[in-house]
């Protein structure tokens, strides 16, 4: 990308912009592609995902970031921009697309909302919602289900105990962060825990951040195994144009 996401907003105004990791390999989905190039639906499982975030008229841009040998998505959006800057994890690949927006015109300041490319099921009021919440947070946030089922604890394949669930949330995307401060909890995050630094969530509590919980939806789960896509596509055709 040459020119710069930014808009003509106020220099005290934080704007608000999407970054979609979309450089992975999907090992467990057993597709013969980068599963979110799997078709569902009529598409490749990402543009469900970017339609959801086109959607959303506040946002500023979307930066898409891909693995640097893709050349397969081709988004027709003047908000979105593809990047090949993927890097072997996704938090790294999170990592690489926040340092590209910094270099292009993007604030510290300004709100970044990192999705899944695999959650294709969000929508439009699900991602307004989690803005509502968090615009006014000194943190930001992630949505969230309430865990609902029995959680287990195991040892090898047996069960060697039962976690109490009162407290226990699943978390989803889009999470929600200053673009500076995920940044910088990214890159200390990495240094300290490395792989198992799993969502930007996690990354901001390792400096000590509470990120607010906001109340997702059940639908959108993220695709990860084969039998995934054909409740996803159900999903997608069920629902009102």
């Amino acid at each position: 990308m040459t020119e710069p996401l930014h808009s003509t907003s106020p220099a005290d105004a934080a704007r608000l912009f999407a970054l979609i990791p979309c450089a992975g390999s999907g090992s467990r989905a057993g597709t013969a592609q980068p599963k979110q190039y799997q078709v569902i639906a009529g598409q490749p499982m990402v543009l469900h995902t970017l339609a959801a975030f086109s959607g959303v008229a506040r946002l500023t841009g979307c930066l898409v970031v891909v693995a640097p040998s893709d050349s397969v998505l081709n988004v027709d959006d003047s908000r979105t921009v593809v990047v090949p800057c993927g890097g072997a994890t996704r938090a790294e690949s999170v990592l690489n697309g926040l340092e590209h927006l910094l270099a292009h015109g993007v604030r510290a300041q300004d709100w970044v909302l990192v999705h899944d490319a695999a959650r294709c099921l969000v929508t439009p009021a699900q991602i307004n919602a989690l803005i509502d919440a968090c615009q006014g947070d000194a943190v930001g946030g992630l949505l969230a289900l309430p865990l609902a089922d029995t959680l287990k604890s195991a040892q090898g394949e047996r069960v060697s105990g039962t976690v109490d669930r009162a407290d226990k949330w699943l978390a989803q995307t889009p999470q929600m962060f200053r673009v500076g401060a995920l940044s910088v909890a990214l890159r200390r995050a990495l240094a300290v825990a490395g792989a198992g630094i799993t969502d930007e969530s996690s990354a901001m509590e390792v400096l000590g951040h509470e990120p607010m919980l906001v109340r997702g939806s059940a639908h959108n789960f993220k695709v990860t195994y084969p039998e995934d896509f054909a409740l996803a596509e159900a999903i997608l055709n069920n629902r009102v144009p």
